[in-house]
């Protein structure tokens, strides 16, 4: 049911992650295009796992390596994503799995995520795991435009 992505998934792939922004009020933000996400898969700018359920991708996770001047090279899981009808039945579960494997396969330094405040359901699941909480760092970002618009003094 778990299994790594191939390029045939990406289009179900972009479908997961267009709910999601949907989901998290924030349609607006989703600009990715179907083209993009085929291109950067095929380039390898990240990896995801499926839970395909009858030729239906119904959950992914997709991550990519990072760089930890600490801990060395590690892995950041960007999205954890399982259609509402096909939640809490395990699958979350074997996504998250099979990115932690991937991490301790590649001999990651470490493996890190986010969750936003108010999505107590994904809390309650990492709380499962006894994920680390980190309350002392912010995150702090750029959008496409503020780059755009970057002075460098």
């Amino acid at each position: 049911m778990v299994r790594p992505a191939k390029q045939e998934d990406i289009p179900g792939i972009w479908e997961l992650i267009r709910e999601l922004a949907i989901y998290e009020k924030a349609p607006h933000e989703f600009v990715i295009t179907l083209e993009q996400l085929h291109k950067d898969f095929a380039d390898k700018q990240f990896f995801a796992f499926v839970a395909d359920k009858e030729n239906e991708i119904v959950g992914i996770a997709l991550g990519y390596n990072m760089y930890s001047t600490w801990k060395g090279v590690s892995v950041y899981l960007e999205d954890l994503i399982v259609r509402e009808a096909h939640r809490k039945t395990g699958i979350g579960s074997k996504l998250f799995e099979a990115v932690a494997q991937h991490a301790r396969e590649t001999n990651a330094g470490k493996m890190v995520w986010q969750v936003l405040d108010w999505n107590l359901p994904a809390i309650e699941f990492y709380k499962k795991y006894k994920a680390n909480f980190d309350e002392e760092w912010k995150t702090c970002r750029f959008t496409r435009e503020q780059l755009e618009g970057f002075i460098i003094k």
